[in-house]
């Protein structure tokens, strides 16, 4: 169940009107990084988690606090699109270049379809898919892909704060930084709970049996498959493998391949594709 409070997380209200600024809001709203994935993200695995306890309220207490981020984002656009100008001689009536700047940059859509207000679609128009969204069932793989979530809405977030001067935008641009440094440490923290617990471990899943089915061979090698020179200077190159089997990294370069080169045999004759030299109809041996 749930119960609205039609009160703003953060007050959402620009000083003056700038539909120009309200279309690159947009981003944080329907992007793919924005907020509404992560509310529908944090909630999906909340909903889809099997275990009760605080891991399971942690997801569903996120998810709908950033459902209030949408509310807020939302609120912001349709007051940044009020008074603005909405043709072309409203926009000269003023004979002021900035009035008409604003006009010139504004999205249409924000008037012809919603009246003025924010929809989920990005700052180019790109509707917002549910496949912007991933709810695996494995929490530790989950957590990681939250945390990256917050690392790339906070830096949409930093970006359009240095793209506005409005005071009142700013301020509510703050408590979005704010809101994502949180959550960021939330899902790192909650990664180390995971292992702490001792529900999760890397790599994921956990508990497939990589000893006796991956091929181990191959599990510790840095394969260099570029010309970079300094690939194998990083840890990640060298040293002890973090998924606690005792192993080191290794690395290899110039690696060599391992299989043969592909050769397909004729396709299916009923599916038209191109056919060999020899079979083709206009070769006198066909």
């Amino acid at each position: 169940m749930f119960y609205h409070v039609q009160t703003l997380q953060f007050e959402a209200k620009p000083d003056g009107p700038d539909p120009a600024f309200a279309k690159r809001l947009q981003e944080i709203l329907g992007g793919k990084w924005g907020e509404l994935t992560v509310a529908l993200q944090y909630l999906q695995q909340g909903w889809n988690c099997r275990m009760p306890g605080k891991y399971k309220d942690m997801l569903l207490g996120i998810g709908t606090e950033e459902l209030a981020h949408v509310e807020m984002i939302c609120t912001m656009i349709a007051r940044l699109n009020e008074g603005a100008p909405m043709s072309v001689q409203e926009a000269a009536v003023s004979d002021n270049p900035m009035t008409a700047a604003i006009y010139g940059g504004s999205n249409p859509q924000h008037l012809i379809n919603n009246g003025g207000g924010g929809y989920y679609q990005d700052s180019s128009g790109v509707p917002w898919m549910g496949a912007y969204t991933t709810s695996s069932g494995n929490l530790m793989a989950d957590f990681h892909l939250n945390a990256t979530a917050e690392m790339q809405g906070r830096l949409q977030v930093s970006r359009l704060y240095n793209m506005t001067d409005d005071p009142g935008v700013k301020a509510m641009l703050r408590f979005n930084l704010a809101r994502d440094h949180m959550h960021q440490q939330q899902w790192l923290a909650a990664i180390e709970e995971l292992k702490a617990d001792g529900l999760e471990g890397l790599p994921v899943p956990e508990a497939f049996p990589n000893e006796s089915e991956q091929n181990l061979d191959f599990v510790t090698q840095y394969l260099n498959c570029s010309d970079g020179s300094q690939a194998g200077d990083g840890r990640w190159a060298s040293g002890e493998m973090p998924d606690g089997s005792g192993r080191n990294f290794t690395y290899e370069d110039s690696p060599e391949p391992h299989g043969d080169r592909p050769v397909l045999p004729p396709g299916d004759p009923r599916l038209y594709g191109t056919p060999p030299p020899d079979k083709a109809p206009g070769n006198p041996a066909t």
